[in-house]
């Protein structure tokens, strides 16, 4: 099973935290990912890429064209500091439980992610960090999906995604993946994305009842 990182395991508190230390208001995170995300998936419609952190930073300076490249480099420094959500750890003993490997798909770098997997104790229970740096495309377009399902030797139909973004769990199930989506981020599901296979409020729901499937 592979779990998206940013949002899914990981929260953006600290980034926030640093935006607002700067005075760049409430809505600036928000305005800032989806900013980021929009800015990545075009580079994949046209067939370019750029890793994470550079998308990121070039996104800061479009969304706060006055903050300095000392405020910059402060604000991307603060990916390295996010805190698993709570759900996180129970979610991922629910698998380990059921002998179900673990994996993470991330859009960012596989160095970062296996870093915030270390800091916040939770690396024992991941077998391999899969990063799009690796397909040099970012989901949800097929390729990382893919990819990450030849790592682990599987079939995409034997390998579950779990995200809090419905536009992942889309991608995931369009490229034949088995798809669970967590509703502790969005809230409700877009009804423009094919359905997740599995819903849940949290993370150990999603995981609960995908390894379920397996029964």
């Amino acid at each position: 099973m592979a779990f998206d990182a940013v949002e899914t395991l990981f929260s953006l508190a600290p980034v926030d935290e640093v935006m607002r230390g700067f005075g760049l208001g409430e809505s600036m995170l928000e305005r800032f990912f989806s900013r980021m995300l929009r800015d990545a998936f075009a580079l994949g419609c046209s067939g370019r890429y750029r890793s994470f952190a550079e998308v990121a930073e070039a996104t800061l300076t479009v969304v706060a064209p006055a903050l300095s490249a000392a405020g910059r480099a402060e604000v991307m420094d603060a990916f390295r500091r996010l805190p698993a959500h709570v759900d996180a750890r129970p979610a991922f003993e629910v698998l380990r439980e059921r002998g179900i490997r673990v994996a993470v798909l991330t859009n960012g770098s596989a160095a970062l992610t296996t870093h915030l997997l270390a800091a916040n104790g939770l690396a024992e229970y991941v077998e391999r960090v899969v990063s799009v740096d690796e397909v040099r495309t970012w989901k949800p377009q097929p390729a990382p999906y893919h990819h990450a399902a030849a790592i682990l030797g599987l079939r995409p139909d034997q390998v579950a995604l779990v995200a809090v973004h419905a536009w992942d769990t889309h991608g995931a199930r369009a490229a034949g993946l088995v798809a669970g989506w967590s509703a502790s981020l969005e809230g409700s599901y877009s009804a423009t994305f094919d359905a997740a296979h599995v819903t849940g409020q949290h993370l150990t729901d999603v995981a609960s009842a995908l390894a379920a499937l397996t029964d």
